[in-house]
């Protein structure tokens, strides 16, 4: 095994690791905040969804990188390989629109009362269990077209059409037909990347015109410290250029690899950025939402000190 194998393995085990680690705090967190009796936000509801999709996201494609890498071939048959690219890519969808409903719902929370928004803002708690539903079922329904695209790793037919990822292989697409169907496929990842890029740069303008008025109001106090919603605002900021970047990249390696026989480490590297957004999401969302430390308080019988502006 050379080198360079051993790195990426460690790299996929690491990502995999950290990244199972953080999203199941936050699973196991609003679980035992449940079945304690206390009360949970909508928004937890979504939060935990995406940790479990994350979660999903990556095991389905970090333990087979991994085995590959470490020069395990064949440990999966034909059947396996569909099965393991259906529920990795309803996953990876699903990953996309909850973070997209995770920042709608937040926008449309913190908008004013009277918005155009005010009565979209008042009933937006009684649709999240009918939005997550809706997410499931499309998504399930979706992607129902992966499995047939894809052979097992030892599939040697028509070899210059067949790109090879070691745990399994798939043919690839050539000409106008295949262009269109890529941008069908990629067509609702380009939707949950425009609202959420919308719905995040409403609330950074709604926190900064906040920020505003209450500097006019209070004027004479001066303080080193950020305000509430400069932090907000970071955040945002952060949970938006950490999505975006990510998933544009895995996006762009992704479509050139279904036209293009490309080498392993290329492979190698398209899997790893498409594994980084749910292995980084969970510890930013722990960093931001004063709520998490809140919750822990709770479970350890301490009075919450900590509130946010998500509260």
């Amino acid at each position: 095994m050379e080198s360079k194998d051993i790195i990426w393995s460690i790299s996929f085990l690491s990502q995999t690791g950290m990244g199972v680690l953080g999203n199941a705090f936050l699973i196991c967190l609003y679980i035992f905040v449940f079945l304690s009796g206390h009360r949970i936000r909508p928004i937890d509801a979504i939060v935990t969804q995406l940790a479990l999709v994350n979660c999903l996201v990556l095991l389905l494609k970090g333990i087979p990188k991994t085995m590959t890498t470490l020069g395990l071939m064949n440990f999966l048959d034909e059947i396996g390989c569909k099965i393991i690219s259906y529920l990795y890519r309803v996953a990876r969808d699903l990953s996309l629109s909850m973070t997209c409903l995770l920042s709608g719902f937040q926008a449309i929370t913190i908008s004013p009362n009277n918005s155009n928004w005010a009565e979209l803002k008042a009933r937006a708690h009684k649709y999240l269990t009918a939005s997550s539903l809706f997410c499931w079922t499309f998504h399930l329904l979706f992607c129902i077209y992966i499995p047939w695209g894809i052979n097992g790793p030892n599939y040697t037919r028509n070899t210059t059409e067949i790109q090879n990822i070691g745990y399994c292989s798939y043919k690839m697409s050539s000409g106008f037909q295949a262009f269109l169907f890529g941008i069908i496929l990629s067509f609702p990842d380009a939707v949950y990347v425009v609202l959420m890029v919308f719905s995040s740069s409403y609330m950074v303008i709604l926190l900064y015109k906040h920020h505003k008025q209450m500097q006019q109001i209070h004027v004479t106090c001066l303080s080193s410290r950020a305000s509430p919603e400069t932090r907000a605002t970071k955040t945002i900021l952060l949970l938006l250029s950490t999505f975006v970047s990510f998933y544009s990249f895995s996006c762009i390696l992704a479509v050139y690899l279904s036209f293009i026989k490309s080498p392993p480490w290329l492979t190698h590297t398209s899997a790893f950025l498409a594994a980084c957004f749910p292995a980084v999401s969970p510890y930013v969302l722990i960093s931001s939402d004063s709520q998490v430390i809140r919750h822990c308080y709770i479970l350890c019988g301490k009075k919450p000190h900590i509130f946010t502006w998500r509260d």
